[in-house]
């Protein structure tokens, strides 16, 4: 068996050390567990939201073997290349559960920060949560309500992934954008204080997007946005227009060549050149 000390680039990450940084008073995060490999720290999540877990539990792993994206999509990374993290958040009472999917959104805008302080390199969201840099995915969110009103929220980030190891010929890392953080136990740390102060703010106005500012942190730092695009919808059918907007809802709006607007709560979407 490989040791986790024989890429130099890719050192384990430290348990403890992350939970002494993280695990602080009056925190969100309440528990962190890091395993060595699992099909789905979504999954994993989940099954302890089942199990009455409280809210702000993270889950770790150094390797996620059959990871889920949007649409169905799967997620894998070689052992210690990027970040899978899911976290088991509680919002209700405090947010009515019409406001629940801004959370990936959030999310989103939460890692778009991490990436471009630390990284330091030119990073945006692919409307809804598709983090692009150089216009190349480079991570992705997935947010998964649960029976009992809990939302397991995961984020896998590329970090440093070679060319031959992407899972697709569009996605990119940090380390191929060449950014100044490649480090995952910063970048972890960082990506997780900045989701629980934009949680916080969420939650304490009752998930309101314009109130928290969550709604405009997104348009500043959403790539779809002025952008003609196509979008393929989840019941067939395509739909070309601008994407002009972000609703309250966080649906896309877009704006055909008459001037009329669609808003689309989901779809895969395509950026035309």
């Amino acid at each position: 068996m490989s040791s986790p000390y024989s890429r130099l680039d890719r050192p384990p990450l430290n348990s403890r050390a992350l939970r002494r940084a993280l695990l602080v008073p009056n925190g969100l995060w309440t528990a962190l567990e890091l395993v060595d490999r699992t099909e789905s720290t979504n999954a994993d999540v989940a099954a302890a939201a089942r199990d009455g877990a409280a809210e702000g539990l993270v889950v770790v792993a150094e390797q996620q073997t059959a990871g889920r994206g949007r649409l169905g999509r799967q997620w894998e990374s070689p052992p210690r290349a990027g970040l899978a993290v899911s976290v088991l958040l509680r919002p209700t009472p405090a947010v009515p559960v019409g406001r629940f999917g801004w959370l990936p959104l959030l999310a989103g805008v939460a890692l778009t920060e991490t990436v471009r302080r630390l990284g330091e390199v030119e990073a945006a969201l692919k409307w809804p949560n598709d983090l692009l840099v150089d216009e190349r995915k480079c991570a992705g969110i997935l947010a998964e309500a649960q029976p009992d009103g809990a939302v397991v929220l995961g984020i896998g980030l590329n970090v440093t992934l070679e060319r031959e190891e992407l899972p697709r010929p569009d996605a990119t890392s940090l380390a191929l954008a060449g950014a100044a953080c490649t480090d995952r136990d910063p970048l972890l740390r960082a990506l997780l204080r900045e989701l629980a102060a934009w949680y916080r703010r969420w939650r304490e106005v009752a998930g309101d997007p314009e109130t928290s500012g969550l709604r405009e942190a997104y348009r500043i730092g959403c790539a779809t946005l002025g952008t003609p695009v196509t979008v393929t919808l989840p019941r067939g059918g395509t739909l070309t227009g601008t994407a002009s907007d972000v609703d309250g809802d966080g649906r896309l709006l877009v704006t055909h060549g008459d001037q009329t607007v669609t808003a689309v709560a989901s779809g895969d979407i395509v950026h035309l050149r």
